[in-house]
């Protein structure tokens, strides 16, 4: 198939040909290593519904992973915003719509794309490709590895449906050879699950270090603040609104840029109205989705990620990390794993708009060294949370799993 590939029927894949991405040029890591090791082929099932954090990370891994000798093809149960808003178009994209979590034909049409195009194993991504993607698994004999991307029994308003997806998701996982987890939280998550910790594999997030950055000083008058996310209840806009009105009302000279879709119109309206409401219209800019992060970024002083509820490890604050934008995030799984409190960002406690828009201003007042925060967020991320060092933990999980 040629490597042009985007988005197929599986009706109309045809089986037997190679068309697989060639290799990037650049490898990470041993070159020699991954050159003379055994060329694998791996399916990652993706749920496709959203381009948000777990989207990203299963992006940059199919950018990443052809530099070890790793073949990278996507099945997409939730086909939506994530074939055509990825940078890895060249990577295939085979559609397998599900319309519910226990539409079983995708089981089938699994196994037989595993067995036709000879994978070496399957990568999973949620608790829904979990489920199908160990059966087949087994259908096809190959080896099942599971990305666990955050807290699955944890999301607002969700309660009976997210228990009941985290068991759905453990028990997909009793026969599964690995379990990635994106953090230290997140693995202590999974191993209170009754995960035996020898299967689970800490592979941190990453994206890529920034090649363009440049000197900034602080500053001079208006703050520009920036939350990137999807948004939802449980990143805690509402507690940011609050605290931008507080910051208003006390005269610090701070703006806010939300950049980000809406989960639903409903929460939309929602926040829309609170904005009208708290009357910081004038202060806040609802920039919507947006492919160049980068671009954003570099629009921004501070960083903003109030999550009210556990995260897996926030792509948002890797790329502001990366960028040189110090974060202030809530003080909860995920965000802790990242964030050094007064290195390179601040650590305040969920839902408190108060103690938020204090941090916020202390920083801009001079109690903490913004530019010494920029400068340790960028050698963090370098160091610890780079495209290429996640993309080489996810390579030697698989190695492991397949002994070679």
């Amino acid at each position: 198939m040629a490597s042009d590939f985007a988005l197929l029927d599986l009706q109309e894949l045809p089986f037997g040909n190679d068309f697989s991405v060639d290799p990037l040029r650049n490898a990470v890591g041993d070159s020699a290593s991954a050159r003379h090791a055994k060329q694998l082929r791996v399916l990652h099932v993706i749920n496709g519904e959203h381009y948000a954090g777990a989207e990203r990370v299963q992006d940059w891994l199919a950018l990443r992973l052809p530099e070890l000798g790793i073949k990278v093809t996507f099945a997409c149960v939730k086909p939506g915003r994530f074939p055509k808003a990825r940078h890895c178009q060249s990577t295939p994209l085979v559609s397998l719509p599900m319309n519910s979590r226990f539409e079983l034909r995708a089981v089938w049409q699994l196994a037989r794309l595993i067995r036709s195009e000879r994978f070496d194993l399957i990568h999973t991504h949620t608790p829904r490709t979990a489920l199908v993607g160990h059966i087949a698994a087994r259908l096809a004999d190959v080896p099942h590895v599971h990305h666990v991307h955050g807290h699955t029994a944890s999301e607002v308003g969700r309660g009976w449906l997210n228990r009941f997806s985290a068991k759905i998701e453990c028990m997909s996982l009793s026969r599964a050879a690995a379990i990635i987890a994106v953090s230290p939280t997140a693995s202590k998550y999974i191993h209170d699950w009754g995960v035996a910790q020898e299967r689970i594999h800490l592979v941190p997030n990453g994206v890529p270090c920034r090649k363009d950055l440049v000197q900034r000083g602080t500053p001079p008058n208006i703050w520009n603040l920036g939350m990137i996310a999807l948004l939802r209840p449980r990143k805690g806009l509402e507690v940011l609104l609050q605290s931008v009105a507080i910051l208003c009302q006390q005269k610090v000279p701070v703006k806010l840029r939300v950049i980000g879709r809406f989960e639903s119109p409903q929460y939309e309206e929602q926040m829309v109205r609170m904005t009208d409401e708290l009357d910081i219209g004038n202060f806040v800019q609802w920039r919507g989705f947006r492919q160049d992060v980068e671009a954003e970024l570099d629009e921004l002083d501070l960083a903003i990620l109030p999550s009210v509820l556990p995260e897996g490890m926030p792509m948002a604050v890797l790329e502001a990390m990366a960028a040189g934008v110090p974060t202030i995030g809530s003080r909860v799984d995920g965000i802790v794993d990242v964030v050094r409190d007064g290195v390179d960002g601040l650590l305040v406690n969920p839902g408190d708009a108060q103690e938020l828009a204090r941090a916020v201003s202390d920083v801009i007042a001079g109690k903490y060294n913004w530019q010494a925060m920029r400068h340790s967020a960028i050698a963090s991320h370098a160091e610890h949370y780079s495209d290429a060092a996640m993309a080489a933990g996810v390579a030697q999980v698989y190695r492991e799993v397949l002994k070679q």
